[in-house]
């Protein structure tokens, strides 16, 4: 370290990236926010905007992975380090082993942001751990090796065991799993959403997007979002392409309506507001005759779901509470509370901050939105069950549990409401619906129709 006795000269893009981390790790945000305000308060050029991108969502995906590096060279227990200097060796480590720095410069730099934020004697420590690091020829032969599948997965792919464990339960493959671990580690590009009658497929294309297959009014982008005017001025969103297929076949149920009926439509859980923008703006330019509310607990994520939809068709009430209130519905969407399982590929932490114990609360939680859901909802009514993780207590032991507990109710087999580009593969054999990251580009969606007989 010949800079020691200088004044530190940390450079400005990984400066903000160990920000970025602890305010993460250290400090519950939620890094697809926090990382667009960071760099908006930046003077950063382009290029290194691109890069602090890479750096930061980069090494929230892989920090368990490169955990496990760093316990192989320091000398003592792993929870004694210091969390900053956690951090700092995750973001060297990464530079290191999963991007195009040179060693020296990966090293040299983040030791210099060492310096700057934990203070001398640590970024000694630091760069000892790194030189170790860097140095090391064996770690992934080692890893390769390990003989349980699970953890040498986990270890390889930067994955909870537990989460890798769930995949494999209804994947029933290691390969498989391992192909669903690496797609969740590769960045997504943005997939945008024009909402009927306030923006067009047609204008964001011009703007610099493609369509989006297996969508009506889906585009695939190259660059951010809010570069768009429609994303900007509230009339476009951003929603990945599992969540627009959901919303299309859950629309695609009144398709056989064609006498004029006025249909009541409820999202029970419609906060932040995706799948409920994409419903309302529809139905107002397809079923006007139609009614639509959206139910959202939480104040503030109901401010959001009225960004788009009227304040009068947004409620603030506990979905587990409706039945109270005395309506009933024609169709009614449970996009539930979950683990987001489905959704690693997009929030790069969420994989370290999910826990067993959450799952069972959330499970929990399913079961008894679903129990308020099908009290609302009209004889000859639809009820769609969704959500963002494909773990089986979340989907198909949910399903059974509902047919077990409500005999009046069929499931229906989603296909006849696919959007007729979308490959059958989709549908399971149970007739719900399974989307995959590594075979779809999408967030590992799940959907079951019921319907009151």
């Amino acid at each position: 370290m010949a800079n020691i006795g200088k004044k530190p000269k940390p450079e400005a893009a990984r400066l903000l990236v160990f920000q970025l981390l602890t305010q993460v790790n250290r400090q519950g945000a939620y890094a697809n926010l926090r990382l667009p305000e960071l760099l908006a308060a930046s003077n950063l050029e382009e290029r290194d905007r691109a890069f602090a991108t890479e750096l930061g969502y980069g090494t929230l995906r892989m920090q368990g992975k490169h955990d496990a590096l760093i316990k192989r060279h320091i000398d003592r227990p792993f929870e004694e380090v210091d969390p900053g200097i956690v951090d700092l060796l995750r973001m060297g480590i990464h530079q290191v082993k999963e991007m195009r720095v040179p060693d020296h410069a990966a090293v040299s730099e983040t030791v210099e942001v060492a310096r700057a934020t934990v203070g001398e004697s640590k970024a000694t420590f630091v760069n000892a751990i790194l030189r170790k690091a860097t140095s090391d020829q064996t770690f992934d032969s080692d890893a390769l090796a390990i003989s349980d599948s699970k953890l040498r997965l986990a270890t390889l792919f930067s994955h909870p065991e537990w989460i890798v464990a769930s995949f494999y339960d209804q994947l029933q493959d290691w390969g498989s799993v391992e192909e669903l671990l690496r797609a969740n580690n590769v960045p997504a590009k943005p997939h945008l959403i024009a909402w009927p009658g306030r923006s067009t497929v047609k204008e964001l294309i011009d703007e610099g997007g493609e369509s989006l297959a297996w969508t009506e009014n889906g585009v695939l982008s190259a660059k951010m979002p809010g570069a768009y005017k429609a994303i900007k001025e509230r009339r476009a969103g951003v929603q990945d392409r599992g969540s627009q297929l959901v919303s299309q076949i859950f629309l695609n149920t009144a398709d056989s309506i064609t006498d004029g009926a006025r249909l009541s439509w409820l999202d029970m859980c419609a906060g932040p507001g995706g799948k409920a923008s994409a419903l309302f703006t529809d139905l107002l330019q397809n079923r006007p005759q139609d009614t639509f509310l959206a139910n959202e607990p939480s104040e503030h994520r109901a401010r959001l779901v009225s960004h788009v939809i009227p304040l009068e068709n947004v409620m603030i009430h506990s979905g587990q509470e409706l039945p109270a209130l005395g309506e009933f519905y024609d169709r009614i969407i449970i996009d539930a509370p979950c683990t987001g399982l489905g959704a690693l590929r997009r929030r790069p932490e969420a994989r370290w901050r999910r826990t067993p114990q959450d799952l069972k609360e959330l499970v929990m939680t399913q079961k008894e939105l679903l129990a308020a859901g099908l009290q609302l909802l009209k004889p000859g009514g639809l009820l769609a069950y969704v959500t963002c993780s494909p773990h089986i207590l979340e989907t198909k032991a949910q399903v059974l549990e509902v047919l077990h507990r409500n005999k009046d109710l069929e499931l229906l087999n989603i296909k006849p409401y696919l959007p007729p580009s979308v490959p059958d593969r989709v549908v399971t054999p149970e007739g719900t619906l399974q989307l995959w990251t590594h075979l779809d580009d999408a967030d590992s969606m799940f959907m079951a129709l019921f319907a009151r007989k």
